[in-house]
């Protein structure tokens, strides 16, 4: 059987060079990787080459008749984009449909949740609509919360390095559940998600497991042998930061920490305060679970990451942004 034939957008960033690793471990898929034409001489391209992994330069937002000769014979496009450059989608779905691509896979790989709660949320879902107006073939893959963004400062500091941002902070008393996975994950069940016919024109959600912040405190408790330092936020106290970090930006709209602060606080409002990021509201939203399609699938649990945790094996995500 032929392989389907990826161009994967982002394979260098935090989410795409996980998924590169799934599709080539995979090996159903003929990988190419769109590399803008800036980024030519950046570590991350030049480790893509190392590894032998094809490379094409583009710009995106660039002629769109370049971008249609890029997709030629592509049958899956798969979009790692930042945020800052998610709008950059919209002359790449243009594209698409002019090539014929067969599906498009937009970049998400988030929490579910309606419009009017987190402007990530809404911008990609503004971009969905583009694809939806010209009946392009998709799969949106939702993926809950990392682990690897959900850890707790330990006294000792022990985790140091692996923090981005410490989740020491309790919203509605801990017992909101959440879905969450490892990200080394998520390229091996995004392998399996696109290579298959039921997910076309589908929302997916796939999570390794839901957790509480009192479960997740438990098990870093029980492997770290330490008692961690907590600080309990209230429903009001959630919401007076979320109004505070929207006049930080608007005040400096262009700020990268203030628009990061202001993300950090509508997640704490969507997963914990309205409780949006379970399975039940996934399937209210329509979403088809991957581990109803792929009940095969081992994700790895959190107990374990904390075990590769505690052993130094896991790094901080993000590790190029400064707070």
């Amino acid at each position: 059987m032929p392989k389907q034939r990826v161009l994967l957008v982002g394979a260098a960033g935090e989410t795409g060079k996980h998924i590169l690793e799934g599709l080539l471990e995979d090996g159903a898929f003929e990988v190419t990787c769109f590399v803008r034409k800036a980024s030519q001489d950046k570590p991350g391209t030049k480790s893509l080459q190392d590894r032998r992994v094809k490379v094409v330069l583009g710009d995106l937002d660039g002629p769109i008749s370049d971008v249609i000769e890029l997709l030629q014979d592509i049958d899956i496009v798969i979009s790692c984009l930042t945020p800052a450059a998610l709008r950059s989608q919209l002359p790449l779905i243009d594209a698409a449909v002019k090539a014929r691509v067969q599906r498009f896979v937009p970049c998400h790989w988030g929490t579910p949740s309606a419009r009017g709660i987190a402007a990530l949320k809404d911008l990609k879902e503004d971009i969905d609509d583009s694809m939806f107006r010209q009946r392009l073939g998709f799969t949106i893959i939702d993926v809950g919360f990392w682990y690897q963004a959900s850890i707790p400062r330990v006294p000792s500091g022990r985790f140091d390095d692996a923090i981005f941002l410490p989740a020491n902070e309790i919203y509605a008393g801990g017992r909101t559940p959440n879905m969450l996975i490892d990200v080394r994950d998520v390229g091996r069940i995004t392998a399996k998600i696109v290579g298959d016919a039921r997910t076309l024109n589908k929302r997916v959600i796939a999570y390794g497991a839901v957790l509480s912040q009192n479960e997740i405190q438990t098990i870093i408790e029980e492997k770290s042998g330490e008692k961690l330092e907590l600080t309990t936020i209230s429903d009001e106290e959630a919401l007076a930061t979320l109004n505070a970090r929207k006049k930080a930006l608007e005040a400096i709209p262009h700020d990268k920490s203030s628009r990061l602060l202001l993300a950090a606080a509508q997640y704490a409002i969507t997963k914990y305060v309205r409780g949006d990021n379970t399975p039940e509201n996934a399937e209210y939203l329509g979403y088809v679970n991957a581990r109803d399609l792929f009940p095969d699938f081992r994700y790895t649990s959190f107990a374990e990451f904390v075990n590769d945790l505690t052993a130094g094996k896991i790094r901080k995500p993000y590790s190029h942004v400064q707070m």
